[in-house]
């Protein structure tokens, strides 16, 4: 054990830190590494009318960059999505045309909630 001290603030605290080797420590991957890979691999709508574009992430939706009827490029931005104080903007997994918005500005999302078709 080694103690070290720490100042955050002017205020001083005694911090015991224990050395673990690497044999001993166990460090597991977050799972939030697949989630990007989901977002542009869009699941199809059950109607069949397209393509899906869902939230990569829980957050709130800053703006809604298109419209419905609007022709987007594959990448293009749809909206901007709000989460931990970054804003991340969410692409067009596909060409098409937007045939729905299922969000507004505002309006908090939850992981894989249903953002826009595309078709």
């Amino acid at each position: 054990m080694k103690v070290y001290k720490v100042k955050v603030n002017g205020k001083v605290y005694e911090v015991e830190l224990e050395s673990v080797s690497e044999a001993q420590g166990h460090i597991e991957a977050p799972a939030q590494a697949a989630a990007p890979a989901q977002a542009q691999a869009p699941a199809p709508v059950a109607s069949g009318e397209g393509a899906s574009l869902n939230a990569p992430m829980a957050g709130t939706i800053l703006d809604v960059k298109v419209s419905v009827g609007q022709n987007v490029q594959a990448g293009q931005v749809v909206c901007i999505l709000e989460a931990m104080k970054l804003e991340n903007e969410v692409v067009a997994p596909c060409a098409g045309v937007i045939k729905s918005i299922a969000v507004s500005k505002g309006q908090a999302v939850q992981l894989d909630e249903l953002i826009a078709v595309i078709g």
